[in-house]
């Protein structure tokens, strides 16, 4: 068996303090490494060591520092990289409600992604496929509607920032006009009043470029597969704001991140925080911040946890939730889980 220890001869002047400081550790910590290792009579009982002869050190204990430093070398890079995405994905979406049946959301969606030449910044597309509604393609005609109306701008092309997120539309009138064009087709198949005038709300909806941006930011699907890179590397905690209900206002939460680096491959980068703004649950609701200090504030809980590899630095897998609750009930949960 493998010891996981070794034996440290005490020398002249050596204290307890002295010794677990070498080794980035607190006295306590390494008093308590050694008296779950050692003969009863060898039980340390105080800092000066008097009488002891030896103590247990761990054979492979690293320090903060040396553990940051690590890091370094397998989280992605503080900048977005192509490397990043995998060109395909399997998304599932729960949204479960205090007042609602739970709804599942599964479908699929293909990335490709390239630096622009001439502006020198990434160009990604999305394509969203292969909808499962619980589990069912949607066959009703309004269910078929909404999703023939999406893919026929599909796939989206969106500039990503140096940071990770997304920054804005690439090429937003020319999404207008693959709609129009396909809009043709589709009035040969939906027919009738109801879908003249979907037709020309959607139109509408996309037309509005900062409102169809805004729509697509604060999806929690668009807020976990577009992390900040220095997410990855942050070693105290932090202010971010984040989206909880779609169209609403972002709300500040206060963030820590943690690492649970068990596998030879891949390490995994966790996130989690808590709502810190004074906002209501009717303020999230309507989108619309009153001004006032919130008599009943909301309160939140949000989590990230992204699988990367250690030398491809890819994206393999990533697992998002956010939740919110109201007087110590749970009003409502939505999760993303994002696999190969």
């Amino acid at each position: 068996m493998e010891m996981d220890f070794f034996e440290y001869k005490i020398r002249n002047g050596d204290t307890l303090q002295s010794i677990s400081s070498r080794l980035g550790m607190t006295s306590e910590e390494l008093k308590l490494f050694h008296n779950t290792r050692c003969n009863k009579m060898d039980t340390l009982w105080f800092e000066n060591l008097n009488g002891a002869q030896y103590i247990l050190v761990p054979g492979n204990f690293k320090t903060e520092q040396q553990k940051e430093s690590e890091n370094k070398n397998i989280l992605p890079p503080s900048c977005v990289h192509e490397s990043f995405f995998l060109p395909a994905y399997h998304i599932r979406e729960t949204f479960e409600n205090l007042l609602k049946d739970t709804f599942v959301i599964d479908y699929s969606v293909e990335i490709d992604i390239h630096r622009e030449k001439n502006d020198n910044h990434y160009v990604l597309k999305l394509r969203k496929k292969d909808f499962k509604t619980n589990g069912q393609t949607p066959d009703d005609k309004a269910g078929s509607l909404s999703l023939a109306c999406m893919e026929s701008i599909m796939p989206i092309e969106l500039i990503l920032s140096d940071n990770g997120n997304i920054a804005r539309f690439a090429h937003h009138a020319t999404m207008i006009k693959k709609f129009k064009e396909t809009r043709k087709d589709l009035e040969e198949f939906f027919m009738g009043k109801i879908s003249e005038m979907y037709f020309n709300a959607f139109q509408d909806y996309i037309s509005d470029k900062e409102y169809f941006f805004y729509q697509l930011r604060s999806t929690l699907l668009f807020q976990t597969l577009f992390p900040k890179m220095d997410w990855f590397r942050k070693t105290s905690v932090w202010s971010e704001d984040f989206y909880f209900i779609q169209n609403s206002f972002p709300v500040q939460c206060s963030m820590e991140t943690g690492y649970r680096d068990e596998d030879q491959d891949f390490i995994i980068t966790i996130l989690k925080g808590k709502i810190t703004d004074s906002c209501s649950l009717q303020e999230l609701k309507r989108g619309v911040k009153l001004g006032v200090t919130a008599e009943e504030p909301v309160s939140g809980e949000i989590s990230f946890q992204y699988t990367t590899h250690k030398r491809s630095k890819h994206l393999s897998r990533a697992e998002s939730s956010l939740s919110l609750w109201h007087e110590n009930v749970q009003i409502q949960k939505h999760t993303v889980t994002i696999t190969q």
